[in-house]
């Protein structure tokens, strides 16, 4: 038998070599596995007559396959339509203002899960990025309600913005849910792992870094990105 720890770390190993693919590479890695899941489960049932039970089993096993593909194919679309970042001048959107929106949008979500919003702001400056408003209020809520998803009831989800001399950040930090977490290591492509995939794919588009570890059931993400100076040096 395993150990935990081995099973842990074999786990935290997998994630690592998937986070250095790019979002697109590992959608087009992932959807391999269900293709072939589905043309195995097909070549089955032509194989030799079955009984009836074997192929309604063979069919709902390929409908859940198919099901799997459709939620794949549907962010490689949203992947795929990410508009890079606007050439000359620099498109200034706060970023505050769409924190401040998306927590008040996903209150509910949060409260009907127990989880607390901890939203904190520490910077006096403008928190600007070059970023068209409309595609980061997108990756903003995606990266919110994926983590709300994901979060245990009871906890919270922190977040945090700030700007330094040429870069704004943004940290989020949830714990995680223990069920929930067996089973997204039984399908790391579950509906809030593409939610942050295709957030990632936005925002690496318009020139963010992005940074995402585990440490045992704690998740923390770092999203950096230049600033754009406010023209008159304040907010």
């Amino acid at each position: 038998m395993i150990p935990a720890t081995a099973d842990a770390s074999r786990n935290e190993t997998a994630r690592e070599k998937t986070a250095r693919r790019s979002p697109l590479e590992q959608l087009l890695h992932a959807l391999n596995q269900p293709l072939t899941g589905l043309q195995c489960s097909m070549e089955v049932a032509l194989a030799g007559p079955r009984t009836r039970e074997q192929y309604v089993q063979g069919l709902r096993e390929g409908l859940a396959l198919t099901e799997r593909m459709r939620a794949l194919v549907e962010a490689l679309r949203e992947v795929a339509e990410v508009e890079p970042a606007p050439a000359g001048q620099p498109e200034r959107t706060d970023v505050e203002d769409l924190l401040r929106e998306a927590v008040e949008d996903l209150t509910p979500v949060a409260e009907e899960k127990d989880v607390r919003i901890s939203l904190r702001i520490s910077s006096a400056s403008s928190l600007a990025a070059n970023m068209a408003r409309a595609q980061l209020a997108a990756a903003i809520f995606r990266l919110m309600d994926s983590a709300l998803s994901l979060a245990a009831r009871g906890t919270a989800l922190r977040l945090e913005a700030s700007c330094g001399p040429n870069e704004v950040w943004l940290r989020m930090e949830w714990q995680r849910e223990e069920e929930r977490e067996r089973q997204i290591q039984r399908s790391p492509f579950s509906r809030p792992e593409l939610g942050f995939l295709v957030a990632q794919a936005r925002l690496e588009r318009a020139g963010a870094i992005w940074e995402r570890a585990g440490m045992e059931a704690c998740e923390n993400l770092m999203v950096r990105w230049p600033s754009i100076p406010s023209p008159t040096g304040n907010r």
